[in-house]
């Protein structure tokens, strides 16, 4: 198109307009595009398979765990009045309880509470809790649930234990207002993006989950599982395209960096992915599953969203830059698509670096607390998985950076010639 400007002809370059979630279309290579569907195609024939392979048959290599002693049920009650927590007694290595010192000293750390429910509703009973019960702020008024051991005779009288506070109510205002906000701010793409997390969080419980319980490979499953979740969840936000190919591509680039790095991290530092209170527990019921691949497993899952924030972040760099500046070459685009990934990179570091010790604060300040080397304290086995979990995670995150810059700069068209146009700096367009 030409418009006259001061006696001269100007042409003017015009961008073409963007189709499906507001953003800029820009032209592909064809043989780019082909090598880069046929690779998704392999991939998605993969996860099928591996699906088809892994899915739990229903014998699971653990049995039922039974909650509860039979007989134990749990009761709904109110609190009528709390008491005053009892001091922290210091136990650990090398500490002794001081002589005389009770564990729950008489008249602290209780709740009187009014069944409203069970066989004993409307009784009222003192039951005795923990400190940080007491602590967390429970008033009268709550709501809790308690636990009911039975009787053993007749004369016998029941006896009550605290199980848990009812949260249901600030829980579920929670998630609606989460639901709220983000249907507000982010509109469509973001209802389409919890739609995902709702996927994501059904493969995880009838997939992942049966299939780590089930003796399956650890890393296989997560593996499967994750590249499931990001076929269905990048393509559902984002929408079908050559755009959100190229992203799915250096995601599932990046989970295999992460689940390579992962092993070789868990095996080299031998790690027994056996500290933390859950798998202290879980080994009670499944001592025979493979808890060295449950912590590789667990690392490729934790560095999902993530991952897929910055992939789809540096696909959208190379496309709007294409769409910008259709003369740019090749090795062009991706030093400027760089250049953006290396921003979100130092920003995506802090935010992995910081959510960990938000998570772990309490441990690492115990941890400081212990007159001990920084070195035994970096190689405890808690603090040493999360580490390896944090430092694998990262690693791979930042590997994908560069691969899907690449993958996105080899896709989009190649530079095209540049405009004849006046050597005035205003008559670009």
């Amino acid at each position: 198109m030409s418009r006259r400007r001061g006696g001269d002809r100007v042409r003017v370059r015009e961008v073409p307009h963007g189709h499906g979630h507001g953003h800029v279309d820009a032209p592909t290579s064809r043989i780019a595009r082909v090598v880069l569907l046929g690779f998704l195609a392999v991939v998605a024939l993969g996860s099928v398979a591996g699906l088809v392979a892994l899915w739990p048959s229903g014998d699971s290599a653990v049995e039922d765990v039974q909650y509860a002693a039979e007989g134990v049920t749990f009761p709904d009650a109110e609190v009528l009045a709390v008491r005053e927590a009892c001091p922290v007694i210091a136990v650990g290595p090398g500490l002794e309880t001081p002589e005389g010192a009770e564990e729950f000293p008489e008249g602290c750390n209780e709740i009187d509470v009014r069944l409203t429910s069970g066989p004993e509703e409307g009784d009222e009973a003192t039951v005795q809790t923990e400190p940080s019960v007491v602590r967390s702020g429970l008033r009268a008024g709550d709501d809790v649930v308690l636990l009911r051991i039975p009787p053993a005779d007749e004369a016998a009288p029941v006896v009550y234990g605290f199980s848990h506070t009812h949260r249901e109510a600030p829980l579920l205002g929670m998630t609606v207002l989460f639901v709220v906000v983000v249907a507000v701010v982010a509109r469509l793409r973001g209802l389409l993006a919890l739609l995902g997390l709702v996927f994501a969080a059904a493969v995880m419980w009838w997939f992942v989950i049966p299939g780590l319980l089930a003796g399956e490979s650890g890393v296989a499953v997560a593996v499967v599982g994750s590249t499931v979740i990001m076929f269905v969840v990048l393509y559902l936000a984002h929408g079908p395209s050559i755009r959100t190919s190229t992203a799915l591509a250096g995601t599932f680039l990046g989970i295999a960096v992460t689940a390579l790095l992962g092993m070789w991290a868990v095996d080299a530092a031998r790690l027994s992915g056996m500290s933390g209170e859950g798998s202290e527990m879980l080994q009670l019921y499944a001592d025979g599953l493979d808890y060295k691949a449950l912590l590789s497993a667990g690392i490729v899952i934790a560095g999902l969203g993530v991952l897929n924030d910055v992939t789809i972040t540096q696909s959208s760099a190379v496309w709007e830059l294409r769409a910008a500046a259709p003369d740019l070459t090749r090795r062009e685009l991706f030093s400027r698509g760089m250049r953006i990934g290396r921003d979100h990179i130092a920003s995506t570091i802090y935010t992995i670096v910081f959510a960990y010790a938000g998570t772990a604060l309490g441990v690492l300040l115990l941890l400081s607390l212990y007159d001990r080397q920084a070195s035994h304290v970096l190689s405890d086995d808690m603090l040493s998985e999360e580490v390896v979990r944090t430092l694998a995670s990262a690693i791979g995150l930042v590997a994908s950076v560069p691969i899907t810059t690449a993958v996105a700069a080899l896709t989009v068209s190649g530079a095209r010639a540049r405009s004849a146009v006046p050597e005035h700096e205003d008559a670009r367009a």
